[in-house]
């Protein structure tokens, strides 16, 4: 039952990509395009493939600064999120410069970065973290927020101290919207990652695909950039998984199968037929004569 649920809500999204590529490969063979300006999706695969050792070699890079910035954007986020919520000054002064980090230009700055840290691992997890904080924070903080109060005066009534009341009241409730945070935030860390590697790096995915076109190579480039989005579709795909596991009494009681269904539009009932009589009645009724239906018969009489 659960697989089939799966391939319904899989193949949608599939046949669109396989539909999407068809129409790019068409295209390709139709107008004679130069590969060297935009190759066909075959020639990309078949390529890719054949380099794989050499994609190998870069991906792990790539992957251990994603992983070391999100855990740092992690638990700056969740860090700054409680400071936030507890402290209504905090608020006012550190959310105004949380926003504006998001306005700096992280392709501008990234070059700022390895100038003062270094061609080491740190500017590129700092690059990382300046782009997955942010949504981890706004949603956790909400999160926070959003708890019930009348659970929170229950809580009160009965004694218990602030933190109780954040331990088993609030910080479960803020979950659900942390991991939609973190669903976020783990799409852009690979994304950081290998901006930050375009800047200055040895090993990375970001990197290779320099290489990969100064020395002409767009099919290997294309190929790159497809790996980078497999990988940020496989760490959504992991966030997702542990969310699962993390909250069983979130998804326990059917929420998503009731907000599906709640977003139907009602059914429309059909009409009961009507018996042979009922529709002969009116034809009856029809026969007679106005002056019959208005003058009282004298059997009623």
């Amino acid at each position: 039952m659960k697989l089939l649920q799966a391939i319904r809500r899989a193949w949608p999204p599939l046949v669109a990509l396989f539909l999407l590529l068809a129409f790019w490969q068409l295209y390709v063979q139709t107008q004679n395009i130069d590969p060297l300006i935009l190759p066909a999706p075959l020639r990309i695969i078949s390529a890719t493939i054949a380099a794989r050792s050499t994609f190998a070699a870069h991906i792990g890079t790539t992957l251990y600064e994603t992983l070391a910035g999100l855990g740092a954007s992690l638990a700056f986020g969740v860090l700054m999120a409680a400071i936030i919520d507890l402290s209504p000054l905090a608020r006012r002064a550190i959310y105004p410069l949380l926003v504006a980090s998001q306005a700096i230009p992280i392709v501008a700055i990234a070059p700022l970065l390895i100038f003062s840290f270094g061609y080491s691992l740190l500017p590129k997890v700092i690059v990382v973290t300046l782009i997955c904080f942010f949504p981890i924070t706004v949603s956790m903080a909400s999160g926070l927020r959003g708890t019930d109060p009348e659970l929170m005066k229950l809580y009160r009534t009965f004694g218990a101290s602030e933190l109780v009341i954040f331990w088993r009241v609030r910080l479960p409730h803020a979950l659900p919207s942390f991991f939609s945070g973190l669903r976020i935030a783990a799409t852009y860390a690979v994304v950081g990652a290998f901006l930050g590697e375009l800047v200055s790096a040895i090993y990375g995915l970001g990197i290779l695909f320099v290489y990969q076109e100064r020395s002409f190579r767009t099919d290997l480039a294309y190929g790159d950039v497809i790996i980078t989005a497999l990988l940020s579709i496989a760490l959504f795909a992991l966030v997702s998984l542990i969310e699962r596991i993390a909250l069983p009494w979130y998804y326990a009681a059917g929420r998503e199968r009731d907000w599906h269904e709640a977003g139907r539009p009602p059914r429309r009932r059909r009409a009961p037929r009507q018996s042979k009589q009922t529709l002969e009645l009116p034809a009856t009724v029809q026969a007679e004569s106005p002056h019959e239906l208005t003058t009282p018969r004298k059997e009623s009489l």
